[in-house]
């Protein structure tokens, strides 16, 4: 499929896998899009500027490098800006057309219903869209998918109204005439507010004008504050909604002066924010910010997960709001005829965005898409045709996710006479094609069937979210591919049975190899420590301490095993490694939080017992300083201690070791490859079977604790 990617200061039209439908999500063949002036020229501009320049811009960005850089080296934090770069960034945020396919769960929606769709990232410029279906609103009978496409500048306004709380026969005043200042005074219009508009274009006041607009100011004509006094009375307005987009703070001063007494002023746009303490104080007035589309925004459980609000709590939510706004379109009472200057196909994305910048801006433009809704949406993209690799593995990747990206294939790189990346398969095609582009892979692809079934493929390398670790594992290995999979292998009991189910059918080494990303146990440190423990006379006693930094409670992290299934499990194999025996048995401490602040279940205190006798005390926190080191594990045996500080520091007492200092932790992703290649071309596993299983397994003891 076509989409609109940003890239180096430009928009183009680029050929990407279209997109895979999800839980709770609403496949939609796309018939327009609406562009945004405002925030998506913002991101073509800063696309276009240095790594520098755009690094003083957001600092709050540069600090996330820096941290990165401090943790993982200053290559792999530069090679991972590089590549977000390089790939670009998907556009756009709002679009209307069919709904081809529905995913479980999904209640409202069916096949052939038009639609509308919101959301940044989600809504983007492309043929094919994937929407969370409380991002998804019905189309009344009668409306043209091109106004509908609008609905999310229509949602956005509506906040922006609802939030100033005008009611009949009061007093509004929109600063700015863009989009959202023109939808803005057909709302208040229509609610009977007498309305005033201010802007310094002349032909938006017109407009303004001809939408119902009482009066018209162009600020750098007339006094703003001394017209609204006049028009009001002498009073002021009840409120002010600031629609426009300025890094002057004087409009604002403007409007905060233009009020009323107690009046309110909603900021929509964008605005200064030297906020001149006399404006506001002796009025007593109200500043409020409108968050985008409404209650729900940024709302993961809501916009991700499909989880409404109560209509008897939350009148108004986001989909509510355009919901609204498509009726009011459908009824003639909100009118775009005067707003829409020009329709674009999207093969003409560049000269699309192009003309929002010229000298006479139009206010809405929109890309259209002859995408038919019988037609069956491309999932499979060829990248290098001429790709040939020989006696090396060749690798599909399944995830295309950053750590994907700048740890694992940077290795694999490394070892060229060992993995080639073959193809690429990400739920989101334009990051799968890029990956591929960048990596030099035969091709990209939304459909993991395109590589199962692909004779080529050798390994599928696996780094999806973590709830989908199971499934695709045992679809890789009844494909016939070796399968390497990132912690952890499952986050239940019933889907690890269906791998022990599949390699308890026949004997194991007839079966793909399979290898779960349990790194540590790699590590240089790790393999040194093993060289003097593995010929103790007694037991082990281990101590691990990991400080695992906080993460709020409603983060995703959180889901499906959360992070004892999706963390800790690389802790127990590495005790289980050292240790060398099975585990006997497994105990259980939780913290008791005195508030929903921190979780119990990312502060846990657990004891290993092994069948050999060693004891594993495990301490996984989130309550920790992050300033301090994130592992440190104590080896005490035979009278002689080890001690490892963060993968990056081996200290023998009583034992000599050898001297291993480094600047950076040395977790052992590099030398899992190497072992994963060994593997599969001698036929012996780099961890057993049944460790991988008793690991995952332990790990829903503590859970569920």
């Amino acid at each position: 499929m076509l989409q609109a990617i940003i890239k180096k200061g430009k928009v183009l039209a680029e050929e990407v896998p279209s997109p895979i439908l999800s839980e709770g999500e609403v496949l939609i063949a796309v018939s327009f899009s609406c562009i945004s002036a405002g925030t998506e020229l913002k991101s073509v501009g800063n696309s276009g500027e240095n790594l520098l320049v755009r690094a003083m811009k957001q600092p709050e960005n540069l600090k996330k490098v820096i941290d990165l850089a401090k943790a993982q080296g200053i290559a792999k934090a530069f090679s991972k800006v590089q590549q977000k770069v390089k790939y670009g960034t998907p556009t756009g945020y709002s679009n209307a057309g069919v709904v081809i396919a529905v995913g479980s769960g999904v209640k409202n929606f069916q096949i052939g219903d038009k639609v509308a769709a919101a959301g940044a990232g989600i809504a983007n410029h492309a043929e094919y869209a994937v929407v969370p279906q409380n991002l998804v609103m019905k189309v009344p009978d009668g409306l043209d998918l091109q106004l509908a496409s609008t609905v999310t500048l229509g949602g956005i306004a509506l906040q922006g109204v609802r939030r100033a709380d005008l009611r009949m026969g009061e007093y509004g005043v929109v600063i700015g005439a863009g989009i959202l200042g023109l939808l803005t005074v057909q709302f208040l219009k229509n609610s009977g507010v007498r309305t005033i508009v201010s802007d310094i274009n002349e032909e938006r006041l017109k407009i303004a004008k001809e939408l119902g607009a009482d009066m018209v100011i162009n600020p750098s004509k007339a006094d703003l504050v001394k017209t609204v006094s006049d028009f009001t009375g002498g009073y002021g307005a009840d409120a002010i909604i600031f629609t426009a987009a300025t890094a002057s703070s004087e409009p604002l001063s403007d409007a905060f002066q233009a009020c009323k007494k107690k009046g309110r002023v909603i900021l929509v746009g964008v605005s200064g924010m030297e906020i001149k303490r006399a404006d506001i104080y002796q009025k007593e007035l109200d500043f409020k910010i409108s968050t985008s589309y409404g209650p729900g925004r940024y709302d993961r459980q809501y916009e991700d997960l499909g989880n409404d609000y109560p209509y008897a709590y939350v009148r108004w939510t986001e989909n509510r709001n355009m919901t609204e706004y498509l009726r009011l379109l459908q009824e003639g009472k909100v009118k775009l005829d005067l707003l829409i200057n020009k329709v674009y196909p999207i093969a003409q994305a560049e000269e699309a965005y192009a003309s929002l910048q010229g000298p006479e801006k139009p206010i809405i433009v929109l890309l259209s898409y002859e995408t038919k809704a019988e037609n069956k949406p491309e999932s499979k993209v060829m990248v290098n045709a001429a790709y040939s690799s020989k006696d090396v593995l060749n690798v599909a990747l399944v995830g295309a996710g950053s750590f994907a990206t700048a740890m694992h294939l940077p290795n694999m790189e490394k070892m060229k006479d060992k993995y080639a990346l073959y193809a690429v398969v990400n739920r989101t095609g334009h990051k799968g094609k890029s990956v591929a582009t960048h990596f030099n892979a035969k091709y990209a692809t939304s459909n993991i069937d395109d590589v199962l079934s692909d004779p080529e493929v050798d390994l599928v390398f696996i780094t999806t979210q973590h709830k989908d670790h199971a499934v695709l594992v045992l679809q890789s290995l009844q494909a016939g591919k070796h399968v390497f999979v990132e912690k952890p292998l499952a986050t239940n009991q019933e889907d690890l049975d269906k791998i022990v189910a599949f390699y308890s059918d026949s004997q194991e080494e007839k079966k793909p190899i399979l290898l779960t990303g349990f790194n540590r146990r790699f590590s240089k440190y790790a393999r040194e420590i093993n060289e003097h423990t593995k010929d103790r006379i007694n037991p082990l006693f281990v101590s691990y301490r990991i400080n695992a930094g906080f993460k709020a409670s409603d983060e995703g992290i959180h889901d499906h095993g959360g992070r004892v299934v999706g963390e800790v499990c690389h802790f127990i194999d590495l005790i289980s490694y050292l240790t060398g025996a099975s585990i006997a048995s497994v105990s259980v401490e939780k913290i008791s939080p005195a508030n929903n602040q921190i979780r119990k279940d990312d502060n846990v205190a657990i004891v290993l017992k092994y069948k050999d006798g060693s004891v594993g005390n495990l301490q996984y926190f989130a309550t920790g300083n992050k300033g301090y080191q994130k592992e440190n594990l104590e080896v005490h045996f035979d009278g002689k201690t080890i001690v490892m500080d963060d993968f990056k520091k081996l200290t023998g007492y009583g034992v000599k070791l050898k001297e291993m200092v480094g600047k950076i932790p040395e977790k052992g992703q590099y030398e899992e490859l190497l072992y994963m290649h060994e593997s599969i071309t001698q036929g012996k596993w780099a961890i057993d079977l049944e460790d991988m299983i008793q690991t995952t397994q332990a790990t829903f003891l503590i859970q569920n604790d």
